[in-house]
């Protein structure tokens, strides 16, 4: 059984998820504050924390900043009342892997949570049948899926799990063309109308690392009015 964290201020809410994370099959744990999330991960791993961004003491984007700091890889997902692109950005910087703005479904949180566990699984099982494989390479740019390490010009490149997994799958299909619908339910593993932005977001992060000039892009290509594609290997 799938162990879930859900640090939420707000009891009302906090007992909603409880209450239909339990039904859905999933252990669930929860608490009301981010210090008591960070003493409830240390003391018993879980396999997806749900952290509200705005909590007493220690709010979700601190408690993810200090979990990713220890190595912890745990897929988290962030509940914000906040819908700005930089509160986005911000929480996708500090490592989550997703996130809900409030109000949010019942039946789109539980596929978001399905989504991730499912993802977490899938790079789990990818990273054994990996390992000692050669990397991937696309110009002076390479992958190493079972080490999740990527270098440009033999340069250590850092960069969140769902931006890598977003690189490897162009690097995985150079030259192919994705939407952006087709990109979250390959990479995110759930398409909802409304939230291509994301996709968006991560591209530009990636143009941001990878691009000597992000407006002038030459490895991650838009193609107008289909979509996003990794330039063709070259020879």
């Amino acid at each position: 059984m799938k162990r879930i964290l859900i640090a939420e201020d707000q009891a009302d809410i906090r007992n909603l998820l409880v209450l239909n994370l339990r039904s859905a099959g999933y252990e669930v744990t929860d608490v009301v504050d981010g210090l008591a999330a960070l003493a409830s991960e240390t003391a018993q791993s879980n396999d997806l924390l749900i952290l509200d961004l705005m909590m007493p003491g220690l709010d979700g984007l601190e408690v993810c900043k200090t979990l990713r700091a220890r190595e912890c890889n745990t897929p988290i997902l962030m509940l914000t009342a906040k819908s700005t692109e930089l509160d986005r950005v911000l929480g996708l910087e500090l490592g989550a892997d997703d996130y809900l703005t409030k109000p949010f479904s019942l039946a789109e949180l539980l596929a978001r949570v399905k989504a991730l566990l499912r993802r977490s699984e899938l790079l789990k099982a990818a990273q054994v049948a990996q390992t000692g494989a050669a990397p991937l390479r696309n110009g002076a740019l390479s992958l190493l899926p079972s080490r999740r390490q990527a270098q440009m010009n033999d340069k250590d490149l850092d960069f969140t799990a769902l931006e890598f997994d977003l690189l490897l799958h162009f690097m995985q299909h150079p030259g192919q063309v994705f939407s952006r619908s087709q990109l979250l339910s390959s990479v995110w593993g759930y398409s909802h109308d409304g939230y291509e932005h994301t996709v968006t977001t991560h591209i530009n992060r990636l143009r941001a690392k990878l691009e000597t000039d992000p407006l002038r892009p030459e490895m991650i290509l838009t193609v107008r009015g289909a979509g996003y594609k990794m330039r063709d290997a070259p020879l």
